[in-house]
């Protein structure tokens, strides 16, 4: 595997050509995407717009998290946010219901995010 672009970009070619990721393929990109929002949740740090064309994969099969424009910094780990922002297709529940959210939202955008690796549609709740 050797793919350069965004997440968003990639998969939109693969579906064109019918060609689904392996499953090493979105096991290689999927834990690199975990390990970044690892990262920054443990800075406290909610991503709160985790979608594909916010993936950027290197040349040398690196993922990189990108656009931190709506983010925010969390006083405590636990701290709530209430705004509505981030993108429709991958916001949580709890968010479209404009109740209080953790760093449990970008979790399930996590999800939406391997479901759409995995069969290149995306799912809107």
């Amino acid at each position: 595997m050797d793919i350069d672009g965004d997440l968003s970009s990639i998969i939109k070619q693969r579906k064109e050509a019918k060609k689904y990721f392996t499953e090493d393929e979105i096991m290689h990109i999927f834990v690199q995407i975990c390990l970044a929002l690892k990262h920054i949740h443990s800075s406290r740090i909610l991503h709160r717009d985790l979608k594909a064309s916010n993936v950027f994969l290197t040349g040398n099969n690196c993922v990189k998290l990108g656009d931190f424009g709506i983010s925010k910094l969390l006083e405590g780990t636990l701290e709530p946010s209430i705004s509505l922002v981030g993108t429709p297709y991958y916001m949580s529940p709890e968010v479209c219901q404009s109740k209080p959210y953790t760093m449990r939202s970008d979790i399930w955008a996590l999800g939406c995010l391997l479901y759409e690796m995995c069969t290149f549609e995306v799912k809107n709740i």
